[in-house]
């Protein structure tokens, strides 16, 4: 059974922090909120979690997970990225975008897109997000909860617990949204947005 937690919006319990983190840790996955939508997070090295994932949401290998990052420093161990490009992201970050760039050797090969070899990232606006990755001390490894059949995301922690309940191992409740990021391909250096969600693509557009 997952195990439920009410963390605070905006002065995260430290010791809830430590108990989920705990949990990613022990090769666990977890749904959490971020600033667009709910997630599934686990583990870089997490491989279970990672199969996990791909059978809840039914995803083939084409399938870009996002590298949820607590800042820039931590950001560009995980991926190439240019001054130009650097540029572009900063200005949006942290905010709603997961942006597509090629992955460094520190990124795990099933994470990777089997062609491009890129990755997803990004730098959520969301406290209790924030929070985790900062005590994690690495990237979270995520996917939109976006379940085979529904047409948007799940957006209650305890409705996540009901359904997902034996899947995974923790539910964090939040107030989210019910669009996922809005995604930006930076693999060839020059802007494509492949997705429109909660950032607004104007700037990439």
């Amino acid at each position: 059974m997952a195990r439920y937690f009410d963390i605070h919006p905006e002065n995260p319990q430290r010791r809830s922090i430590g108990q989920v983190v705990e949990l990613l840790r022990a090769d666990g996955l977890i749904a959490y909120p971020t600033d667009s939508c709910y997630a599934l997070g686990c583990q870089l090295g997490n491989r279970d979690g990672i199969d996990r994932m791909r059978t809840i949401r039914q995803l083939d290998d084409r399938h870009h997970f996002t590298l949820v990052c607590e800042n820039f420093a931590q950001l560009g161990q995980f991926v190439h990225i240019s001054n130009a490009v650097f540029r572009s992201i900063k200005a949006a970050t942290p905010g709603s975008y997961t942006f597509i760039l090629p992955a460094t050797k520190e990124v795990p090969r099933r994470l990777l897109h089997p062609k491009k070899k890129t990755v997803g990232v990004r730098i959520p606006d969301h406290v209790v997000t924030q929070a985790l990755v900062a005590e994690l001390g690495e990237p979270l490894v995520s996917s939109t909860l976006l379940l085979p059949g529904h047409e948007e995301p799940m957006t209650q922690g305890w409705e996540i617990k009901e359904e997902l309940d034996n899947q995974i191992d923790a539910v964090i409740e939040g107030e989210v949204g019910i669009e996922p990021t809005t995604v930006v391909d930076f693999s060839d250096d020059v802007a494509e947005v492949v997705r429109v969600g909660a950032g607004d693509p104007a700037p990439f557009e």
